[in-house]
């Protein structure tokens, strides 16, 4: 299959690149890695009329250490890189943990950390990480920006915040909290394909041992994103033995997700991978949280 035609345009600058969004916001794409875009172009699922090329604004890839002991990423550095960078291992395991999971090392070298979010595939594991680990997003069009919060800027299926002539500019990770543990998990046909099913996890342990917070987030059971807030509430403010992980996962695929069917996985198997892949990240991440917090290890 080939695109139906399109004008291209190659800003140098996020001004001009801005300015190019604001000119024809309706008929017009950014084009970052180009990982998901293209592919939509070749059959035709998307037909932009314009396409503004990203990839020569150097000033949108950095990944930099914040003042508070967070990680900022410019929007537009590749997955590989973020995968491999000591500073986002010892500041934000989670993310450096999932990456391996993001389709395949051909597709991480191209495929960017901002354009992945901001595509907003609910198949996509960057977008429920970020939610779980409470990141802000920095938005930008033409003359202002704007912050978001990560669970804000999902609105539905392929929807988000991003208002015409907007672009995603940088993403900020929050700094670990002290025993605060994290894991993800994910079942997918093969290795790189879209998961069937996934969930992100943060967990941070009190003093007393007991769990004081707790972010479940789900991928590939919605239209987004899905937060599942009855199964942490279940969890918080208890000791988080066996049982009541158990509980928690049980809480999760019966009351906090609606998954769908298709000619991949039925409704009733993605619950059942919910319950399952949700109980073994808890585990995971509770086990972190009582150790202190312990940082990945770089891959």
């Amino acid at each position: 299959m080939k695109p139906a035609a399109f004008a291209w345009h190659r800003p140098r600058s996020v001004d001009e690149a801005l300015e190019l969004l604001a000119q024809h916001a309706d008929d017009e794409k950014p084009l970052a890695g180009g990982q998901s875009l293209v592919p939509a172009m070749n059959f035709r699922l998307a037909q932009p009329a314009r396409l503004v090329d990203l990839n020569e604004i150097a000033a949108l890839s950095y990944m930099r250490p914040t003042s508070d002991g967070g990680v900022a990423i410019g929007a537009m550095t590749r997955q590989r890189e973020v995968e491999h960078s000591a500073l986002v291992a010892e500041r934000s395991a989670l993310v450096t943990e999932t990456l391996p999971f993001v389709a395949h090392h051909q597709i991480r070298n191209r495929g960017t950390f901002g354009g992945s979010l901001a595509h907003a595939d609910p198949a996509a594991e960057l977008p429920a990480v970020a939610v779980a680990l409470g990141a802000r997003f920095k938005l930008v069009a033409q003359g202002r920006e704007r912050w978001i919060d990560a669970s804000d800027f999902y609105q539905g299926l392929f929807t988000t915040a991003l208002e015409p002539g907007e672009l995603l500019a940088e993403v900020v990770l929050p700094p670990p909290a002290p025993r605060m543990g994290w894991a993800f998990e994910e079942v997918a046909r093969r290795h790189g394909d879209f998961a069937l099913v996934g969930v992100a996890v943060m967990v941070r342990a009190s003093s007393a041992g007991d769990v004081d917070l707790a972010r479940i987030v789900l991928l590939s059971v919605g239209e987004g994103p899905v937060i599942a807030v009855k199964a942490a509430a279940a969890l918080v403010g208890t000791r988080a033995g066996e049982s009541t992980i158990h509980e928690a996962a049980r809480v999760c695929a019966a009351h906090d997700v609606d998954p769908p069917s298709d000619l991949h996985a039925s409704a009733k198997y993605r619950r059942r991978l919910t319950e399952v892949l949700t109980r073994r990240a808890l585990a995971r991440a509770v086990l972190r949280a009582n150790e202190g917090g312990a940082r990945a290890t770089q891959p």
